[in-house]
């Protein structure tokens, strides 16, 4: 297929790309900035851009990751947030159904599951997050548009029979991330941690992308978590509440020694944890990288299986990932 790839010239277009290209698919990158996987330079909240990339190129399926992203926030108005991640998916997905194709590719966010309480993680049990929960209440202008694209999706499916696949993507970026208060060195120590409950490598959430262009007519409308699969179990919550460290040491006994030879510590307290399941029962996909994986390397002295850069900054001034 010829897919147009939106956000094709930043950390997840990059790496999906090839990906796209190793499965038989020709790649139409489109993004608001050159590079090697962009073949149109334009903005999704364009509507002529957007036109222009369907009559040149002529694609038969989306895959649609271009998204002003959380770190924008301090960059960007409310009003180019709504124009980037609510009109741009719009005009998306009005050009797919003129274009009779058949399948389209959501990249949706967790962070649109976190309410402010969730965040303040007042509760006396860790959150269990999955596609199910509700009601959803956003806390800030990137979740509140995103789940906005979600519905016009859910929407465009309805109207026009459009097949269309939302995938929640957790934690992926190389960046330095905010710490969880319970770990002091944040760094690789966070990103480590978080293949417990909220994270995944940057080529499963590419390959997630992948398996779901070639599933979504089967699937026809459906949202997913995509995150690492966690050890963990909803009995376990209050446990990892209240003493995280206890928990994690009965999957795996020497995950403290390990850590602390690194100079590294395990949480104290977890307070969310998101389930990945339904993108396995349905999707047929699972996340090859896990906590595991990551003591795994922490053996072996291997390199992490995950990137870590504290120097990056996701997007750039238009703000694409």
């Amino acid at each position: 297929m010829r897919v147009l790839l939106t956000g094709s010239s930043g950390w997840l277009g990059r790496h999906l790309a090839p990906m796209l290209e190793r499965a038989g698919h020709d790649v139409i990158g489109l993004d608001v900035r050159p590079g090697p996987p962009t073949t149109v330079v334009g903005s999704i909240a364009d509507r002529a851009a957007v036109e222009s990339a369907f009559s040149d190129h002529g694609p038969d399926a989306v895959v649609h990751a271009a998204t002003l992203h959380k770190p924008d926030i301090a960059r960007h108005s409310c009003e180019r947030f709504v124009d980037v991640n609510v009109t741009g998916t719009l005009h998306l997905l009005e050009a797919a159904i003129r274009a009779g194709l058949d399948r389209f590719v959501f990249t949706s966010t967790t962070s649109l599951m976190i309410s402010q309480a969730i965040r303040a993680e007042v509760s006396d049990q860790a959150h269990w997050l999955d596609r199910d929960m509700a009601p959803l209440e956003p806390r800030n202008i990137y979740g509140v548009t995103k789940l906005a694209a979600e519905n016009l999706c859910r929407m465009k499916h309805l109207e026009s029979g459009l097949a269309v696949v939302v995938l929640r993507t957790g934690r992926f970026f190389p960046e330095e991330d905010d710490m969880a208060h319970s770990i002091a060195t944040g760094g690789e120590n966070t990103k480590a941690v978080e293949f417990l409950h909220r994270r995944l490598t940057v080529e499963d959430a590419a390959r997630a992308h992948v398996v779901a262009l070639d599933r979504a007519p089967d699937v026809g409308y459906g949202v997913y978590v995509i995150s690492s699969p966690s050890p963990f179990t909803r009995d376990e919550c209050r446990d990892l509440k209240r003493d995280a460290t206890s928990v994690i040491l009965r999957y795996f006994p020497d995950a403290q020694e390990l850590f602390e030879a690194r100079g590294w510590s395990l949480p104290a307290s977890i307070g969310r944890v998101y389930d990945p399941r339904h993108a396995e029962t349905e999707l047929g996909f699972r996340c090859a990288t896990d906590f595991a994986l990551v003591l795994d390397a922490l053996r072996s002295g291997r390199a992490l299986p995950f990137a870590h850069d504290p120097e990056w900054a996701t997007g750039t001034p238009d703000g694409y990932l």
